[in-house]
């Protein structure tokens, strides 16, 4: 009898929780984005030069995208797109120039850690931000994340870094900045490994300058004798050495218990800066960064949650940057509108391995030239097999030399605040060049333009693209001018007297 009041008495002071309805357990996610990493840049590839062994463990443990698309061939739009779910043009972001402003996403937009903030998560972004930085009203903490250690700027040495941590300036310690940005995030996770997080971690690797450690250079001039020369070598350590930075950030997970209950993506902002690079490993695309060639614009993409997607999956369909502010909300539980009104796609369905849908015949676009969106500059569209291109044209590809002494600045000194010129260069009698078509099936490479033999897919393709691109474009001057308007504000500047 003493036993049983004994029980009863634990169960009324709260020792019996068998009754207890408990809700589910969030994911965790983990947004793991490399700056520049081109589509033959890893091993798991086809590379047959570098090592990856981590990433190629993340492969195999979850779904490898062999079409997956970054929705611009630049940094600052391309991330916009990705943070915000939309088309880069709608949140004002088209170009990297920082002391223009438009590289900056308008405050009206939402980001991904507004949205998993709002989700109860705790939310860091650790390394590139390059959205909005000569205005603190676009600093991370100001766009939904609680924790900031990186850089502003679109470019920071290697070792001569400056880190902003919430707001103050962390000079150099000597050590490389991918260890820091893999060492940071390994301390965000332990610190919040007791609560949902979301962590966007920003490598900076392989962007340029070319600065690696130097065992590891050694390692790539040695194997790339007769190959590649030492530029290339260098930018191989730098994959090498982020590749082991996911390794142990994967290894975190498993040492605290988090492993199958975190969901991770590897991918790329866009695509291989190859400009003059001809023995830069390229798995037969062609095109650069900067261009929306396949090169520019197609990149690796590794999504992974033990236990939930499939494993050593190969998925061939397309899928876009813009798909993964959808998909997360819709995975976590979220019942937010985002998840049908972003412009990516909810593939949660594919990714769980409930659909068997191909997205072969879904419609992708494509934009960008510099300061100004033109029509039929540099632009694509994808549907099925067809790739419709215009190639950029000379006039609107063209970054001014004035816009290039504050990002080499800001690559070794502190960050600073001040006004954006955003009376940006536009362009008056404007021809396009004919647009090129590619069967990208048969062609990857797009070598054999195809537009002679097939006018009227060339017809519908430019008749879609350009229905798209009248539709961004509304949304853009809307954010421009919001993004001129913020800036006067601030500075009691001049909006400027154009678009």
């Amino acid at each position: 009898m003493r036993l049983i009041s004994c029980i009863l008495l634990f169960c009324l002071l709260g020792g019996c929780r068998s009754s207890e309805k408990k809700g589910p357990v969030k994911p965790n996610v983990i947004f793991i984005l490399a700056d520049d990493l081109g589509y033959g840049d890893l091993q798991c590839y086809g590379n047959p030069y570098i090592e990856t062994p981590e990433i190629n463990k993340l492969a195999s443990h979850g779904i490898l995208f062999t079409h997956y698309y970054s929705p611009a061939p630049l940094c600052a739009p391309a991330r916009a797109a990705i943070l915000t779910g939309m088309y880069n043009h709608r949140t004002g972001a088209i170009d990297v120039s920082s002391n223009r402003g438009i590289d900056r996403i308008a405050l009206s937009y939402n980001t991904m850690g507004d949205y998993f903030k709002s989700e109860g998560y705790s939310t860091g972004l650790i390394g590139k931000w390059h959205n909005g930085l000569y205005d603190l009203q676009y600093h991370p903490n100001k766009r939904g994340f609680d924790y900031f250690f990186g850089f502003l700027n679109g470019i920071q040495d290697y070792w001569n870094w400056n880190f902003d941590l919430n707001g103050t300036n962390i000079p150099s310690d000597g050590r490389y900045l991918t260890d820091v940005i893999t060492e940071s995030s390994l301390e965000f996770i332990a610190k919040n490994k007791e609560n949902p997080f979301f962590l966007f971690i920003a490598h900076h690797a392989p962007h340029i300058p070319y600065q690696a450690p130097e065992r590891l250079v050694k390692k790539y001039k040695e194997k790339g004798k007769g190959e590649f020369n030492e530029k290339i070598a260098t930018l191989y350590a730098m994959i090498e050495s982020m590749d082991s930075g996911i390794g142990m950030v994967l290894n975190k997970l498993e040492d605290l218990g988090l492993m199958d209950n975190t969901i991770i993506v590897f991918t790329s902002d866009n695509g291989a800066q190859n400009t003059g690079e001809n023995l830069r490993y390229q798995a037969g695309l062609s095109g650069t960064k900067g261009i929306v060639l396949e090169e520019g614009v197609r990149v690796p993409a590794i999504v992974s949650w033990p236990g939930k997607f499939p494993q050593n999956k190969v998925f061939t369909g397309s899928v876009y940057g813009c798909d993964w502010l959808p998909t997360f909300l819709k995975l976590t539980g979220s019942t937010s509108d985002m998840i049908k009104n972003a412009d990516g796609h909810d593939i949660s369905e594919i990714l769980l391995g409930k659909s068997d849908e191909s997205n072969y015949d879904r419609i992708l676009y494509f934009q960008k030239n510099r300061y100004y969106p033109v029509a039929h500059s540099d632009a694509a569209i994808i549907e099925g097999k067809w790739k419709l291109y215009w190639p950029g044209i000379k006039e609107t590809m063209k970054k001014e030399d004035i816009d290039n002494p504050s990002v080499w600045k800001g690559a070794t000194e502190p960050h600073w605040e001040m006004p954006c010129d955003t009376v940006i260069p536009l362009w008056k009698d404007i021809v396009p060049l004919e647009p090129q078509l590619f069967n990208l099936i048969e062609d990857p490479a797009e070598l054999y333009d195809l537009s002679a033999n097939h006018p009227e897919i060339v017809n519908e393709l430019t008749q879609k693209w350009d229905s798209w691109f009248s539709d961004v474009m509304k949304d853009y001057k809307k954010s421009w001018r919001e993004i001129k308007n913020t800036e006067k504000r601030r500075w009691g500047t001049d909006e400027g007297k154009n678009q």
